[in-house]
């Protein structure tokens, strides 16, 4: 009896192994990550509006238009958060979240923009002239990791990456210490070690200029202690 339970705890194990790799750069970074987080799916908010908790503006000139909208195309149906304004910066944060190392992960859609085509989240926000930002383009294929300070905008690194308008992605970052890991579509583009934006801030969503992007189901956590 003892050797049979044995064999089906060391299949398990085994089983446990194969799924998990921890030389695997892709996977590894779930495993420091703990499993209580929170999903925003906008599904229970109001059209028309923002949605409950959430403070939007724009870093710099112009003005955001964040808005709750039904799209039949959304990952997790019928609403999605959707940017339809056009300022500099526009931006869109959970204002009672204060997270200092952790996670922020989205899925969004590029639906139009002249200028730019642009989805992103942000993270360590202080406030609308200090944060974080990394964002994807549809119009240029890339994704650019940036800081803002004192309402100035500065690159950190630009990658090429498939970015396809009216086409949900998903965009990710982990996010711990001066360590930034950043994920489109579930590979890894960015790892990068900057120390601009220090201690907790808020998490949220980013577009650019002209951009009309939505979001949806909007997860974010925060770093196990070790």
């Amino acid at each position: 009896m003892h050797k049979v339970t044995l064999m089906i705890l060391l299949a398990v194990m085994s089983c446990n192994t194969m799924a998990m790799d921890p030389n695997d750069e892709d996977l590894s970074y779930i495993a420091n990550f703990s499993p209580s987080s929170e999903t925003a799916s906008f599904d229970t908010d109001k059209p028309g509006k923002l949605p409950a908790g959430w403070f939007a503006d724009v870093t710099g000139r112009g003005s955001s238009r964040w808005t709750i909208e039904s799209d039949t195309t959304a990952p997790s149906k019928p609403n999605v958060l959707k940017q339809s304004g056009s300022g500099a910066f526009p931006w869109c944060i959970r204002k009672d979240v204060s997270i200092a190392d952790g996670y922020v992960e989205v899925k969004f859609k590029p639906i139009s923009g002249k200028e730019d085509q642009a989805g992103g989240v942000v993270w360590r926000w202080k406030d609308g002239d200090n944060y974080y930002v990394v964002r994807a383009n549809a119009l240029e294929n890339n994704l650019a990791l940036y800081y803002t300070e004192k309402g100035n905008r500065r690159t950190l690194k630009y990658v090429d990456a498939p970015v396809v308008r009216n086409v949900w992605h998903q965009l990710r970052v982990d996010f711990q210490g001066k360590r930034i890991k950043v994920f489109l579509d579930g590979k890894s583009y960015i790892k990068y070690e900057d120390g601009h934006i220090t201690g907790a801030g808020a998490v949220g969503v980013w577009t650019k200029t002209d951009s009309v992007t939505a979001f949806d189901d909007f997860f974010y956590g925060t770093k196990n202690p070790k």
